[in-house]
């Protein structure tokens, strides 16, 4: 009877909460910091990634969900470390809906948009205009890069290439036909969600007047720019 009583596991009552400290009422669970969405990583392209086109919408969805479906949160993001620069590891949580009106701070809004938005829409326009070459010609997929020097040329020649009506639409087997009309359906999906997320961007940061594709072709205008300067 004894040892039963001195081994008994004793239980204490747990204290009510309004007997805890304020303080102690006050705490919450501690959360992992979250961090800025970052470009995605160009793939390695090759006719046999762009005829996998499970393969090809999979990273132009990832990309999507990633920047431009999180585009609020992104913005929101760089409230907090605005007078220190877009640094997307200085995020701890995301704002809550009351920031969604705050102004941002411009150079965070230019950083973020040259460093991230403009990247992952090259990214993607770069691979859509690489599969665009294998669908006109895959056994020289780099057809089109070398009619055109500069990207927002290459816009316009795979908006030539892939036109089923122009007389400069090549695509004649199955599997290149399947593929230049996944391409085009995806350019228009690439410019309705670019212009949602421009429309949020120039609402948080400031309109300046243009259209999300000039100020891309602006973007690029400047990276060629400097790729040409770095090259010399």
């Amino acid at each position: 009877m004894v040892s039963r009583f001195f081994w008994a596991k004793q239980s204490y009552p747990r204290a009510r909460p309004e007997e805890l400290h304020p303080t102690e009422r006050l705490k919450k669970p501690v959360q992992p910091p979250l961090k800025m969405s970052q470009p995605s990583n160009k793939p390695s392209l090759t006719p046999q990634f762009c005829f996998n086109e499970t393969a090809l919408r999979d990273f132009l969805r990832l990309s999507r969900v990633a920047i431009d479906d999180s585009i609020i949160q992104n913005l929101n993001a760089l409230i907090t470390p605005a007078r220190a620069g877009f640094d997307p590891s200085s995020t701890a949580e995301r704002q809550t809906q009351t920031s969604r009106r705050r102004p941002i701070d411009s150079e965070a809004c230019q950083s973020f948009k040259d460093n991230v938005l403009f990247q992952s829409w090259q990214t993607r326009s770069d691979v859509l205009n690489y599969c665009a070459g294998v669908a006109v010609n895959p056994g020289d997929p780099d057809l089109i890069a070398r009619e055109a020097e500069s990207a927002k040329d290459r816009e316009r020649v795979v908006n030539e290439r892939l036109d089923p009506y122009s007389g400069r639409f090549f695509p004649r087997e199955a599997r290149t036909e399947s593929l230049a009309n996944l391409i085009r359906n995806e350019r228009g999906v690439e410019g309705i969600i670019r212009s949602r997320s421009w429309g949020l961007v120039t609402e948080r940061c400031g309109d300046t007047g243009i259209g999300w594709e000039e100020a891309l072709n602006k973007w690029r205008a400047t990276q060629e720019e400097k790729r040409d300067h770095d090259s010399k």
